[in-house]
């Protein structure tokens, strides 16, 4: 199938600064490793945090993978990915993929005259982080919160600075008292000596407590044998119907290869249907 608009997002690509060449004839079969290896990296310039797998060895990795990119799309940049023609990862996959680099081309541009000040040679290494900007702004609005609290705080305490002033001038003036500060002291040394006596009894109990561990650990260690053996014993025994199970499932890996087929054939087909259609309507006008 013929690629739409497939020299701008190339020149979009090279301009966000894409480390490998893209060329017409990566799309002129699926090629879902370079389709994921563009959706990954086009997010990672959305948000270099995210969270996103890259693994796409099986097919449900690649479904779940698809599926990921294409919510992270529509809640982060409100784009709509058509999850069908990115999985088919072909001609079709360069309009959706044409969807997001287009937002990011034009938001390169519109960087407040700095993207054209830049060397030709500089102007590939040009990063967008939008993800950054998004942190930064939540970042100093909680940063703008807290201080107007904490100002708020300091105002009501700078209020009651008068009679606090006078309160502590009035306790430095103030004698010391011998006997006083004698009997506070002997307050504090007999906490002091409670606190050492408590310490003492723990420590006395560390082995008591030290020998009820064990014992439950005994106890646990031959808890993992029984369900060990237990799980050997079920790992050992073939389930019932397992050999139907398995004829069954190699025929539904070959009904679901031909529908793969068929449904590209007929995608095709439509988009021929299409320009059929498109060119006769243009012919009579």
């Amino acid at each position: 199938p013929a690629l739409p608009r497939f020299s701008d997002f190339t020149e979009m690509m090279r301009a966000l600064g894409y480390p490998r060449i893209i060329s017409m004839e990566n799309f002129h079969t699926p090629n879902f490793m370079l389709v994921s290896e563009v959706l990954l990296w086009l997010v990672k310039r959305y948000e270099p945090h995210s969270d996103i797998p890259g693994d796409v060895e099986t097919e449900q990795d690649r479904v779940f993978f698809i599926k990921a990119v294409a919510q992270f799309m529509a809640t982060k940049a409100h784009i709509k990915l058509n999850t069908k023609k990115l999985y088919q990862a072909d001609g079709y996959a360069v309009k959706e993929l044409l969807k997001v680099t287009s937002v990011l081309y034009g938001a390169m541009n519109t960087q407040g005259g700095e993207r054209a000040d830049l060397p030709e040679e500089d102007s590939t290494k040009f990063k967008f982080d939008l993800g950054s900007k998004i942190a930064d702004l939540k970042a100093a609005r909680q940063l703008a919160s807290e201080i107007t609290s904490k100002g708020a705080v300091l105002y009501d305490l700078l209020g009651k600075e008068v009679e606090l002033r006078e309160a502590r001038t009035e306790s430095i003036a103030r004698p010391l008292e011998i006997n006083e500060a004698e009997k506070v002291m002997k307050i504090a040394i007999n906490s002091v000596l409670e606190e050492v006596q408590k310490t003492k009894d723990m420590l006395n109990n560390v082995a008591l407590d030290e020998a009820n561990l064990e014992a439950k650990i005994e106890k646990r260690k031959l808890e993992l044998e029984r369900s060990q053996k237990r799980l050997q014993t079920l790992q050992s025994v073939r389930p019932a119907f397992m050999d139907e199970y398995e004829k069954i499932e190699k025929q539904l890996e070959k009904q679901y290869s031909t529908y793969l087929e068929k449904f590209r054939n007929l995608t095709y087909l439509e988009q021929l249907l299409h320009d059929q259609r498109r060119t006769e309507q243009e012919m009579f006008e």
